[in-house]
Parts: C-alpha cells; structure tokens; sequence
C-alpha cells in the first residue's frame, strides 16, 4: 500500500468514525497505534471533519450571534491545531528522509508533503458528503444527477493527488527532490503579532 493509500484508508475511516455520531462535541477514540503516523493521520481528520461541521452550523441564518462568536474562536483554535499537525506530517518526512542527499539539479516542490496530505484529507470530507447527496431521500432528481457528476470528479481529483503524493515522495526518497518546510507563522492568533491583541494591553 502507497502512503496516499494509507492516508485514504484511514482519512475514509475518521470520517466514518465522526459520523457515528455526527457530533462536534463528540469525544475522538482514536483507533491507531498511539506516537505512529497513523494515529496523527486519524487525528488529523477527525479535526478536519469537526471543523467542517462548526463551519456549517455557524453560516446557521439564524444563530445566536453570540454562540457564533464561541464558534468562531473555536475555529480559530482548530486552524491552529490543524496547522501544527501538518507540521508535525512533514516532520515525519524530514525524519525518514534525513539521509537522502539531493542530487544535482534537484529540486523543490510547491508546497511540502504534509500540506499536499491535508487537501487529501478534506477530499475525503468532499466525497463523503457528496456521496450523502447523491443518496439523499427526497432530493429531486436533477440535485442528485449533479451530484453524481461532482462526486466523479472529486474521485478523479482524489486519485490524482494521491498519485502526485506518491510521486513527490518518489522523488525525495530518490534525490530528486528535496524538502523545505517553512513554520507557518500565524499572525491572528499570536497575541504580539495581532495589532488587535497587542493594541488592547495598551488601553
């Protein structure tokens, strides 16, 4: 099995998982061998599909504005908590591939492995909920005829990314490429790079 096999496989089971319950509030019994890629690969889509979920509950028309406040701040956390997994996929990359010595004329790619992984893992969310339109009771037939059409190409934008993972993990095992991971330096939740944050301690 490829890693982007693996990382489907256990990004189709979390969001299975999470939709046992459908709850955002559910608590994560996280199957995977704990300190192993992939417990931090099920983690790391479990996130995903609870954020997802308080994405749509606060777009909710009629919300509470000040429950949507507490949303919001709690999508921020989970922004945060998400960009620290993606670190910590690439710091498993730079770990197995530590002693790969590039090659002459090799190269880097556009972005590193682990961020290429989190738009797998959101794809995994995409077809799951797509698959739930395409079969939902009630829906006319044209919304699911759509459906169908936009669930195809979400698979055929699955397969690719999977495979274009594989290959850009081909090619930093080979030398090819090399990896460079620069820390994503979130400005809005760093209380002395937020002007807002700083600016209200000198009030």
């Amino acid at each position: 099995m490829s890693f982007a096999e693996k990382c489907n496989t256990i990004f189709s089971r979390s969001t299975a998982c999470y939709h046992t319950t459908d709850d955002v509030d559910a608590d994560l019994k996280n199957p995977c061998e704990p300190e192993t890629i992939e417990h931090i690969l099920f983690l790391k889509n479990w996130i995903d599909a609870v954020q997802w979920h308080l994405e749509d509950i606060i777009r909710n028309p009629a919300i509470d504005p000040g429950e949507a406040l507490l949303i919001k701040r709690r999508i921020d956390r989970s922004n945060q908590d998400r960009t620290d997994l993606v670190e910590l996929i690439d710091g498993f990359f730079l770990e197995k591939y530590a002693d790969v010595a590039p090659l002459p004329g090799a190269t880097i790619n556009t972005e590193s492995p682990a961020w290429a992984i989190d738009r797998l893992s959101i794809l995994a969310l995409k077809i799951y909920h797509m698959e739930q339109e395409v079969n939902r009771t009630g829906a006319d037939p044209a919304h699911r005829e759509a459906c169908a059409k936009k669930l195809a190409v979400l698979q055929e934008q699955q397969k690719d990314l999977s495979a274009a993972i594989d290959q850009l993990l081909d090619d930093i095992k080979a030398g090819r490429k090399y990896m460079k991971v620069y820390k994503q330096m979130k400005m809005y939740n760093d209380p002395s790079l937020n002007p807002v944050l700083y600016g209200s301690k000198s009030k």
